[in-house]
């Protein structure tokens, strides 16, 4: 693999021993995969931040990395932690999961990454333009990424996202590459796909067919940002999906050919798979979760909009960035969520939470991603539903089947 002279010299130690290391991660990933070289990225965005994923042994690698006086070299910006960086107390979580946690995004702090505490980096200003290349964890952010805005990301672990950073380069290999975002399906969808569930659940279905191949997807006349977040993180949680294109609605697809003369074809020809998988037989709500991936102003204006001068009977988190949360405060959307009961919470969201330390057995949610993972990082039973869905459960207590 070449090297140019200076990442030569950060190989070799010239720029410290935390350079040496992250250097190190950058170099054996590319040989892993025989990436010709390296390529130097815009910005990154560095998961594994939680506390309840990371536990002491992550607590006390990145303090030592951080010790070493590293910085990182472009933007870089954090995904949730495991709690509200200010409301914890408030919201139940332990004092010894605050601190931990606290020292985790210090850390962070330390060496430069900026503590947004978000999945949607690209919505408090680290969105990368069209043909970019970066090094993004997270995902859900690393799909939209890719095939919303069309720059270039690898699905980077935390570690790797975050040696990136601290070098400036990632190896050049994968999706970086013309030939490898190519599509190896095209999915023809037959059916009407309305809304954020819809959108998630066609997501969860394509995800299972297609694993980590590039998927094609006709039959969809208009998607907004917010369905096609939520398609984009649902596909990427059942199967491994890092890059999608749309016909006539993704930049890519837009501007060239971008399928593979082989790709086989499937039709989708309706969701009730999606829907009867994803739901479990509860029907008492602990916990109604909104904002996965976090919720945008105009997903949370939505909410509020629908329990204006009602009263919630299940607790109803709607998680989202801070960014976000003081645009939502400044239009008067938090007054009228929480005068009917609900929470906007910053910073982190149900999956890396520690929720079942708070006592959820039930939640109800509209996000397929949420729907997937849940049960399995926080051991709750899910009810997965429209928007409205939801928040009649979150008003009524319960859930109704149509």
């Amino acid at each position: 693999m070449m090297l140019t002279r200076e990442e030569e010299a950060m190989l070799n130690g010239e720029m410290g021993e935390g350079v040496r290391r992250a250097m190190e991660i950058i170099v054996a990933l590319g040989k892993i995969y025989n990436a010709s070289g390296l390529v130097k990225i815009e910005s990154a965005h560095i998961s594994g931040v939680s506390y309840k994923n990371l536990g002491d042994e992550g607590l006390e690698f990145l303090e030592e990395l951080a010790s070493m006086g590293v910085k990182t070299m472009v933007e870089a910006t954090l995904n949730p932690a495991g709690m509200d960086m200010e409301l914890w107390e408030e919201l139940g979580f332990s004092r010894e999961f605050a601190e931990k946690q606290i020292r985790i995004v210090k850390a962070y702090e330390k060496m430069g990454v900026k503590a947004t505490c978000t999945c949607t980096p690209y919505l408090v200003g680290n969105k990368p333009k069209f043909g970019q290349h970066i090094a993004w964890g997270e995902s859900s952010a690393i799909i939209y990424a890719n095939s919303i805005l069309g720059a270039r990301t690898n699905r980077e672990s935390g570690i790797s996202a975050l040696a990136s950073a601290i070098t400036g380069r990632t190896a050049k290999y994968g999706l970086h590459l013309d030939e490898n975002r190519l599509a190896d399906y095209v999915i023809k969808v037959k059916c009407n796909v309305k809304g954020i569930s819809d959108f998630g659940a066609l997501g969860y279905l394509i995800g299972k067919m297609v694993g980590n191949k590039v998927p094609y997807i006709t039959g969809i006349e208009t998607a907004d940002l917010d369905e096609l977040k939520s398609l984009g993180a649902s596909m990427a949680a059942s199967g491994a999906v890092g890059l999608f294109h749309m016909e006539n609605i993704t930049p890519e697809a837009k501007i060239k050919r971008v399928i593979k003369d082989s790709a086989e074809e499937i039709e989708i020809e309706d969701l009730r798979e999606a829907y009867e998988t994803l739901n479990h037989d509860v029907r008492e709500i602990d916990v109604v979760s909104i904002g996965c991936p976090h919720a945008s102003i105009d997903e949370i204006g939505k909410v509020a909009n629908m329990i204006k001068g009602r009263k919630i009977k299940s607790q109803l988190w709607i998680t989202t960035s801070r960014k976000v949360y003081d645009e939502a405060k400044r239009r008067g959307l938090l007054d009228i969520i929480n005068e009917a009961g609900g929470n906007v919470i910053r910073d982190t969201c149900m999956v890396v939470a520690p929720i079942e330390e708070l006592g959820f057995k039930t939640l109800a949610t509209n996000s397929a991603k949420m729907a997937t993972l849940a049960p399995l990082h926080s051991k709750v039973k899910v009810r997965f539903g429209s928007l409205e869905d939801c928040v009649k459960a979150a008003i009524s207590g319960v859930w109704n089947d149509n």
